[in-house]
């Protein structure tokens, strides 16, 4: 019987956490690109929860901070920001553009949310940009 399995030690984890992180990163840029479609982001801008003088300004910025933190997430470089951006802006679409319904309507960006935090507070595990600018020693 493999131990491994039912043992409370973490095994592959710096791999897997990168792995993770790449494919977050992936489809925050495949979500976030939509702000080089004109026409899609102006359907977004008619949305209820952007309706104002700034709903232009809303919607690119929100497909901007995707788009960014999908980079950073990606080739992990400056991860904990990307991440810190990631977060940020799936909760403010979680509660504000959203319901708040993150049991149930809600969970695809809150689900972002939580990966984004993931990185804020574990970086960028191995294979990242990070890892080849700054001294990996510091982490705890």
């Amino acid at each position: 019987m493999n131990k491994t399995l039912f043992s409370t030690a973490p095994f592959l984890l710096l791999p897997v956490l990168a792995l993770l992180r790449m494919i977050l990163g992936a489809f925050l840029i495949y979500h976030g690109k939509e702000i080089f479609q004109p026409d899609l982001m102006q359907q977004y801008v008619t949305w209820d929860a952007f309706k104002g003088p700034y709903a232009q300004f809303m919607a690119y910025a929100g497909k901007t901070a995707e788009f960014i933190a999908g980079i950073t997430l990606l080739f992990g470089v400056f991860t904990r920001l990307g991440a810190l951006l990631c977060a940020i802006t799936f909760l403010y679409i979680t509660f504000f553009v959203g319901q708040g319904k993150f049991w149930y309507e809600d969970q695809h960006p809150f689900l972002f949310a939580l990966l984004g935090l993931l990185f804020v507070f574990v970086g960028p595990g191995k294979w990242s940009l990070d890892g080849m600018f700054f001294d990996q020693s510091e982490q705890e």
